[in-house]
């Protein structure tokens, strides 16, 4: 019998979850929290996690779920059900250690055929987002993308419209100097050498920076 463990905070996804899974016969235990699903992993060992990205405090918190199970390397796989089909986090995901990622608005029947590919170690990605998955991951200036805090994000996409240092800083009511040590960051992850090249990755990344 397949063991699979269901980790997100909303107690009508886990019912809905569990119940499904469960008419697959397979034996299905559910955590509404990351530390309840962390230590659920390490005591039961599950065949497989189904894990939520967006818990209260921290929208993406189970990217860290992801890396603490992937540390320990023990044998459950991962797949994440999220509502986040931004190309940029799934990529982020995947290199955390999920071996599939599968959209919270997909039909019941693209779940069931993920846990079953995932369980049977093989990846799954949602369909409407696999291609610009794998677009992404062959470019990893954009892929970086995923990995950058709202703020930095933010000052990107300002960049993108053609504000100045100055007017961002106003406009995100921060100093002239956070701006600028941000770009300089920014720059230096990028493999970016000036403020026009950074300006140029921001327009032609706009539209995932929206």
């Amino acid at each position: 019998m397949t063991a699979i463990l269901v980790v997100d905070d909303h107690p009508i996804v886990l019912q809905g979850c569990r119940r499904l899974l469960e008419e697959t016969g397979a034996e299905v235990r559910v955590a509404a929290t990351l530390a309840a699903g962390y230590r659920a992993v390490l005591r039961h060992r599950p065949d497989l996690a189904v894990i939520d990205l967006a818990f209260p405090g921290r929208d993406l918190a189970g990217l860290a779920l992801l890396r603490r199970i992937a540390a320990r390397g023990l044998p459950t796989r991962m797949l994440v059900f999220s509502m986040h089909a931004d190309p940029a986090i799934i990529a982020r995901a995947l290199e955390c250690g999920a071996l599939g990622y599968v959209l919270k608005d997909a039909p019941a029947d693209d779940l069931l055929r993920a846990v079953a590919r995932v369980r049977s170690g093989r990846p799954y990605l949602d369909p409407s987002v696999a291609a610009e998955v794998a677009l992404l991951r062959q470019d990893p200036r954009r892929a970086a993308l995923g990995q950058m805090s709202p703020r930095e994000r933010r000052i990107l996409a300002l960049l993108a419209q053609g504000r100045t240092y100055a007017e961002i800083a106003r406009d995100l009511s921060v100093s002239y100097k956070t701006v600028t040590n941000a770009c300089a960051a920014l720059r230096q992850r990028l493999g970016l050498g000036t403020l026009t090249e950074l300006t140029h990755f921001a327009v032609q990344h706009a539209r995932d920076l929206a």
